[in-house]
């Protein structure tokens, strides 16, 4: 029988203007205990996808699922097989918070790893893919959090990231900006060439570039209707 349980106290605030995003700035927190061990990781899984669909934060889902098995994976491999930790989820506005709570008091260290090292890996995802994380001592252990971007949050956020990756691939160094026009249409000619190239490089190894645009669509129509 599993030995994850469920219990949830839910606080709600008022809504809050965020430049250029208007987002609501809720407060729901979910308390998950579980053991550690491999059983226990996949049933916790999928208890915070259940949750985060309670919540409305299907967008936010795939990530906080990866996340929630490093972070269980983590206590099993460094603190021991059976030991009693918890997992707690936090809808903050635009970010969910993850945190895993356990009675160790050693904190993990994020340290370069080679691609054939298993240990350290599971911190590098969790660097990589949260927009913040951290270790901090508890008065019975320590816990190990982080933070993803929910709801509105997330377009935003990629929005940001898109400008900053064609910024990156523009070479010019001149602002994007064409004689009688503005930055956004310097950026937008600049986006339909790093499409393109993506195209090109889907092709030459073999792809439908067709195939990628229909992914990409599906994907970008998705998570707008989530949001």
């Amino acid at each position: 029988m599993s030995t994850v349980s469920f219990s949830m106290c839910v606080a709600r605030e008022g809504g809050v203007a965020m430049s250029g995003c208007e987002v609501t700035e809720p407060r729901l927190r979910s308390v998950l205990p579980f053991e550690a061990a491999a059983g226990e990781v996949r049933l916790l899984r999928r208890a915070a996808a259940k949750q985060l669909s309670r919540w409305g934060m299907p967008a936010a889902t795939d990530e906080a699922e990866l996340l929630v098995t490093e972070l269980a994976t983590n206590v099993v491999k460094h603190v021991g097989e059976g030991a009693a930790a918890t997992l707690i989820l936090e809808w903050r506005g635009e970010r969910l918070r993850l945190e895993v709570h356990d009675k160790s008091r050693a904190a993990p260290s994020l340290k370069s790893a080679a691609c054939d090292e298993e240990c350290g890996r599971g911190l590098h995802l969790l660097a990589t893919l949260a927009v913040d994380w951290g270790t901090v001592l508890t008065a019975t252990g320590k816990a190990v959090w982080c933070e993803i971007p929910a709801g509105a949050g997330r377009a935003c956020q990629r929005i940001e990231r898109a400008v900053e990756a064609l910024e990156r691939y523009d070479q010019t160094g001149d602002g994007f900006a064409l004689p009688g026009r503005g930055r956004d249409a310097g950026l937008e000619e600049t986006a339909v060439e790093l499409i393109a190239d993506l195209l090109h490089w889907t092709a030459a190894r073999g792809h439908d570039p067709d195939d990628i645009l229909d992914q990409a669509q599906m994907h970008y129509e998705a998570e707008v209707e989530a949001a």
